[in-house]
């Protein structure tokens, strides 16, 4: 049986996954690669690609609400649920694209798919048992950099689906060719991008207790106003130590970390795939088309992206300055 490659996208909605799907469609085109996008999402049918498979053929959300009285969340649980007990449709549908296609699963953005729910995890292990290698991509919206505590949930939340799919995993951070759109950041993309000491975010949390430490704050301080109740100031403070708690377990597994991505520059998009690519196998065993110019030019421009030995924070840097520019941090 031959090894079929492929990526699993992931993300909570909003994060840009459809928009992924087809911009690295066109992009592994552009490389030779025969691309079949697998929509996994059956709540979602106005898409901008042409699916090869669609989870609606096999069970419909808006049948599943009706007759089960879900609502959408439940609804596509219990879709996601159904694949899981025929996955030997789903297997068929793909073995009949043919061997060399390489494989884009878009998946639903209700994150308790992944973080509550077990189907996609067997879903995933089926697929594993098929020798297909596939490499997780959570999308992560960039501007949650420029909040901390929606920062730090995120990084909560990559690490948990880390964990969950038990697979090759990238996070990234789409649509950081908008950042500068959500104002200053609190330190620089490469603090983001490495995920090295997440409690200095701490002192950003919105109204929060600036105490570096629980013991240190002062329960007679005027820190959030002299009008503050004594009740609200007992939230800030459980609420800054719950982040706390957060952000020493991310660190403590220390497995997050962050590829910058604008999918409409293709020198982006090359330096993510070149990342899945790596992590999946794809470099050590596939090959793919030149049989045009422009494929062969697009390959050319990948294998430079991809044996580019700049150090990751002398590329982040770059990044920073193409769509940050002088911006400047906020002051604390």
């Amino acid at each position: 049986m031959p090894v079929r490659f492929g990526q699993i996208i992931v993300g909570a909605p909003g994060a840009g996954k459809t928009t992924y799907c087809e911009g690295m469609r066109q992009y592994l085109n552009a490389l030779g690669r025969e691309v079949a996008i697998v929509n996994l999402d059956p709540a979602n049918d106005n898409v901008p690609y042409e699916a090869a498979i669609e989870l609606s053929e096999l069970v419909s959300l808006e049948t599943v609400m009706d007759e089960m009285k879900l609502g959408p969340n439940g609804g596509l649980i219990y879709c996601l649920e159904y694949l899981e007990t025929n996955m030997d449709w789903l297997l068929a549908k793909l073995e009949s694209l043919g061997p060399r296609k390489y494989l884009i699963f878009d998946f639903p953005g209700q994150l308790e798919l992944f973080t509550h729910c077990a189907s996609v995890l067997k879903i995933v292990q089926t697929f594993t048992k098929e020798d297909y290698r596939l490499t997780a991509v959570n999308l992560i919206d960039a501007h949650h950099c420029s909040d901390a505590s929606k920062f730090i949930a995120a990084s909560l939340l990559a690490l948990t689906m880390m964990v969950q799919l038990e697979l090759p995993h990238i996070n990234v951070l789409s649509k950081v060719d908008l950042m500068e759109q959500f104002g200053p950041l609190p330190f620089n993309l490469e603090f983001f991008c490495d995920v090295m000491d997440l409690p200095k975010l701490l002192p950003y949390l919105d109204n929060a207790p600036a105490a570096a430490d629980d013991e240190d704050f002062d329960d007679n301080s005027s820190t959030t106003g002299p009008s503050e109740s004594e009740a609200h100031r007992n939230f800030l403070l459980r609420r800054r130590r719950l982040n706390a708690a957060m952000c020493e377990l991310v660190e403590d597994f220390s497995l997050v970390s962050f590829e910058t991505l604008n999918i409409q520059d293709a020198e982006s998009v090359g330096r993510v795939l070149a990342k899945i690519d790596k992590s999946n196998g794809y470099i050590f065993g596939a090959t793919e088309s030149k049989s045009s110019a422009t494929a062969a030019y697009a390959s050319s421009l990948f294998r430079a992206v991809s044996s580019d030995t700049s150090l990751n924070a002398e590329r982040t840097l770059l990044v920073q300055e193409k769509y940050l520019g002088n911006f400047p941090f906020k002051e604390k």
